[in-house]
């Protein structure tokens, strides 16, 4: 595993984990995914230019291709969410994939209407009308894939996002959290690996509870994604790890292949159509 926080380096070694991965290996990997993504693709668009209507069925759950060797203290789940589960060849060879580089993690998936089931079955009321105010989805991914991660643990990654290396080896079996940094060195949160009950994951549910009643932010990124996570953890105190050597995001799919059957599109512009927080009626 690659950890690029010196100060969350430490932290490893004083728990005997493994700190040194063979960088360029993981990026010369990752830059053959890219490249081998990139021509399905590109051939995606010849099959559904012949087969417009079909789509694929990711699944709510699926058991692990392999019986997992040892206990973890994050769970050996990946998560994901879409507005729908019927999906384009892209996107479901993306989900492939990411069986193919995790064999011994289950995977669970959650449309719309199961993640707001999911907020009001396990949290309580309070959280769930706060939720239940986002009128943007991926507002609503975003809080929901704090709290199901809170509750269950395992590692979240977006539709898009697929892991370069073997996810057991990204997220050690000793290892309580994990966050991702951007190329421009920022934290993001389409991979986010915990364990369940992370005190760290409660403040940012917090903290997105607070935005949405104060409702004084305009984008999705600062009320409830990304810019949550950099106002409120410390990358020199959390266990980081970079995009180049984890996950990546777009090489098998885009906006047109995951949003083909959605109107309003991706969240950047339908936050420009429509109010993220729902306004109350006088």
């Amino acid at each position: 595993m690659v950890i690029d926080s010196p100060l969350a380096a430490t932290r490893m070694k004083r728990m005997n984990m493994p700190t040194r991965t063979s960088k360029p290996l993981i990026v010369a990997t990752s830059r053959l995914i890219k490249l081998c993504a990139n021509i399905t693709k590109l051939l995606s668009y010849i099959f559904h230019a012949v087969l417009p209507n079909k789509r694929f069925t990711l699944p709510a759950y699926a058991a692990p291709w392999l019986a997992p060797k040892n206990d973890s203290t994050i769970p050996q789940i990946i998560w994901q969410t879409n507005f729908t589960n019927r999906v384009t060849l892209p996107v479901y060879l993306n989900y492939l994939f990411n069986r193919l580089m995790a064999p011994r993690f289950e995977y669970r998936f959650m449309i719309t209407e199961a993640r707001s089931d999911f907020i009001k079955e396990n949290f309580d009321d309070t959280l769930f009308t706060s939720y239940s105010k986002l009128q943007i989805g991926a507002a609503q991914a975003d809080f929901w894939r704090l709290m199901v991660l809170y509750k269950y643990g395992g590692v979240y990654l977006d539709i898009d996002a697929h892991a370069i290396w073997p996810l057991s080896r990204v997220v050690p079996a000793n290892i309580d959290e994990l966050y991702v940094t951007t190329r421009k060195g920022e934290l993001s949160n389409y991979f986010i690996a915990s364990k369940p009950g992370n005190p760290n994951l409660r403040r940012l549910i917090d903290q997105v509870q607070q935005n949405i009643e104060e409702n004084t932010l305009t984008n999705v990124f600062e009320l409830t994604g990304p810019g949550v996570f950099i106002q409120l953890l410390d990358q020199h105190t959390v266990p980081t790890v970079s995009y180049r050597h984890a996950c990546n995001q777009g090489n098998f799919t885009n906006e047109h292949f995951q949003y083909i059957d959605k109107k309003a599109g991706k969240w950047t512009r339908e936050q420009k159509k429509v109010s993220i927080i729902r306004q109350e009626e006088p």
